[in-house]
């Protein structure tokens, strides 16, 4: 909430200046206007011309077993090799995991990397590195938190460094839950915006997409406050403002504007509400992308990349304590049955029916999707017949902007559990999601000193380029 510390002056209808601005602050549900909607005055887009207008990051919490997915073994002992087959896509001589029918046919939109290592075993500290670019100090210490000296930002607090918010909605966004361990109690380091401070924070969103009664996370008109209400708000502000055109306004006053519109679009309607309405989707469609929340919430993020925001990271939804490991992909347990079960099948239909949405739209060479985790799994399975943590060596995909489909870069050893070549790293990773949004490695952002410092300090992957 907004709150303007000096002298407090009544205005001629006798409400105080302090007053007035603290209407300015209408809460959005649990977020305010400030935290949910406020840049830094300073930060201002760099020109760009990537192949990529947007990137949808599928996050996937627990990490993905490569063994069953891009990198099987099958003529390794059946400890490593595990319960399941391979198929054959539409690459030459690129097999996968039986489980992946759909996205096996469309590989020739897709390039693998087999060989990305962070060399960290812990979820939090390995996490941090596949978002931010920058190995923990110290690596593999499980439930860090974030703070110095690990406070390099998220890619997502640097996009929003780098691009202003459009159409009322922020230029990067994180749903539906947060990256944390122990059901949501510890954040990760490389969640928020860091050193950048906390105005270039990602706007997370809490939030059931496959609710009867979804809406617009944290702008329902709160408790108390009618539509009338609402409107006489506005009426206010806009009263507001022509007061304060005869004063002398503040920086943090100047700033607040825009970010107040921001907030009563969401409310009011506008692109932005639009953007979160899944109802305006064909019931077939919703279905394609599955009733879950994990389904509904990616198509809600293709929603908002086409409503102009620049990145959508998606976490992997599932919590069911009910189910092995949580429901997730942390299969210490029960790999096989977890897999089978409902971890692919749903990972499988998703994933492909957003690359096949986006294509039908003509939207995939304008968006680069990335399937990522904070690491893989273990080449042999434990006694508990699961896998167990490995960041020596794993897989991920691209596919769409930028993106030459077919390709596959990296060997792993007869085991998946060690690089023979091309080892990447995660900083490589992400100067390939900044190249394809038109931003070079060296590109530089500002923290609050003033200090410049390169985006990141990685190697673009041209193999995997278009």
């Amino acid at each position: 909430m907004l709150r303007i510390l000096g002298e407090s002056a009544t205005l001629c209808d006798r409400l105080t200046r302090r007053e007035w601005l603290r209407i300015g602050g209408i809460g959005l549900g649990g977020l305010t206007l400030e935290r949910l909607l406020q840049l830094r005055a300073a930060a201002s887009e760099t020109s760009s011309a990537g192949p990529a207008r947007a990137v949808i990051v599928l996050f996937n919490t627990g990490g993905m077993p490569q063994h069953e997915t891009w990198d099987p073994k099958p003529d390794a002992p059946a400890e490593v090799r595990g319960d399941f087959g391979t198929i054959a896509t539409r690459t030459p001589g690129l097999r996968v995991g039986e489980l992946m029918p759909k996205t096996a046919e469309l590989t020739e939109r897709i390039a693998v990397v087999r060989s990305m290592v962070t060399g960290d075993n812990a979820h939090s500290t390995s996490g941090y590195q596949m978002l931010t670019g920058v190995p923990h100090v110290p690596l593999n210490r499980e439930n860090a938190g974030p703070g110095k000296p690990n406070d390099w930002p998220s890619y997502n607090a640097l996009v929003r460094a780098l691009r202003p918010p459009r159409g009322g909605l922020p230029s990067s966004i994180a749903l539906p839950r947060r990256l944390a361990n122990n059901n949501g109690q510890d954040p990760w380091p490389g969640t928020d915006a860091g050193f950048l401070g906390r105005a270039l924070d990602p706007w997370l969103l809490e939030c059931d997409p496959s609710a009867e009664d979804f809406a617009v996370p944290g702008a329902a008109f709160p408790d108390g406050l009618s539509p009338l209400r609402f409107d006489r708000r506005r009426s206010l502000l806009s009263q507001l403002n022509q007061h304060l055109d005869h004063l002398q306004r503040s920086a943090a006053v100047e700033q607040l504007d825009p970010y107040k519109q921001q907030a009563l679009e969401l409310l009011a309607g506008g692109q932005a509400r639009q953007a979160f309405d899944l109802r305006q989707e064909p019931d077939t469609l919703r279905d394609q992308y599955g009733r879950t929340k994990y389904g509904q919430t990616v198509l809600l993020a293709r929603r908002l990349v086409e409503s102009g925001v620049s990145l959508v990271q998606v976490h992997w939804a599932s919590a069911d304590k009910s189910k092995p490991n949580g429901g997730g992909w942390d299969t210490h347990e029960k790999h096989s049955e977890s897999l089978k079960g409902w971890l692919m099948p749903v990972m499988d239909q998703v994933y492909s029916t957003l690359l096949t949405d986006l294509e039908q739209r003509g939207l995939l060479d304008q968006t680069l999707v990335c399937w990522v985790a904070e690491f893989g799994h273990t080449p042999r399975l434990n006694r508990r017949a699961g896998r167990d943590h490995w960041g020596r060596v794993f897989s991920i995909a691209l596919a769409g902007g930028g993106i030459r489909g077919g390709v596959v870069l990296g060997q792993t050893d007869r085991l998946a559990g060690e690089p023979l070549s091309d080892a990447v790293r995660p900083a490589d990773y992400l100067a390939t999601v900044f190249h394809c949004l038109g931003y070079a490695p060296e590109t530089l952002v500002h923290d609050p000193q003033g200090r410049p410092l390169p985006i990141s300090r990685g190697q673009v992957l041209e193999p995997l380029l278009a």
